[in-house]
C-alpha cells in the first residue's frame, strides 16, 4: 500500500494545470449536486425532514474533493491509453463510494429505499445510526479508488506475452 501511496503522490505532482482545473470544476459540480439534493445547501427544490448532522458537512466536502480528483484522473493528458479490467474494477470502487456518501449524508427518512425497506420508524431507528459508518466506508472506498487510479497512471502492470506453440503437421 505504501508503494501505491508514493506513486499516487508522484502522479499528483505531475498533474498539469489543466488537470487541476478539471479537478476543481468537478469538485464544485459534485459538491453542488450533492449539497442541493441532500439539502445541505438549502433550496426550494428539495426538502429535508430531519436536520443535517454535524458530520454530514465534512463528509460532503471530503466526498466532493475526492470525487473531483477521481473524475480528473479521466482527463486525457497524453496519447489515449486503454484501461484494463483491474483499472475498471477500481473505478467502480470510487463510484460506489460516491453513491454511498450520497446515501450517508442524506436525510434518513427522505431516502426512498430505506423508507420502503424499513418504514419511517425503522429508517430513523436503524438506518440513521448506520449513516456515519456508511459515510466512513464510502470515503475509504473513494480514497482507495483514487489512490489506485493515480498510482496506475504512473506504473501500470504490462501483461506478459505468452508463447503459443503451433503444432506442425506431420
Amino acid at each position: 500500500m505504501r508503494r501505491h501511496l508514493n506513486l499516487s503522490l508522484q502522479a499528483l505532482r505531475s498533474w498539469s494545470a489543466r488537470r487541476w482545473a478539471g479537478a476543481a470544476v468537478a469538485t464544485l459540480v459534485v459538491g453542488l449536486a450533492l449539497g442541493v439534493v441532500t439539502v445541505l445547501i438549502p433550496n426550494p427544490i428539495f426538502g429535508r425532514e430531519i436536520p443535517p448532522t454535524a458530520w454530514s458537512y465534512p463528509a460532503w466536502i471530503v466526498t466532493s474533493v475526492l470525487s473531483g480528483m477521481l473524475i480528473a484522473t479521466y482527463l486525457r493528458s497524453g496519447p489515449k491509453a486503454t484501461a484494463d479490467a483491474e483499472d475498471e474494477k477500481l473505478s467502480v470502487w470510487g463510484t460506489v463510494g460516491a453513491f454511498g456518501a450520497w446515501f450517508a449524508i442524506g436525510c434518513p427518512v427522505c431516502n426512498k429505499i430505506a423508507l420502503l425497506a424499513l418504514g419511517y420508524t425503522g429508517a430513523l431507528t436503524y438506518f440513521g445510526p448506520l449513516q456515519p459508518w456508511l459515510a466512513a466506508l464510502s470515503l475509504i472506498l473513494l480514497a482507495v479508488g483514487l489512490v489506485f487510479r493515480l498510482s496506475g497512471s504512473i506504473a501500470c502492470a504490462v501483461p506478459q506475452r505468452r508463447r503459443v506453440s503451433v503444432a506442425q503437421p506431420s
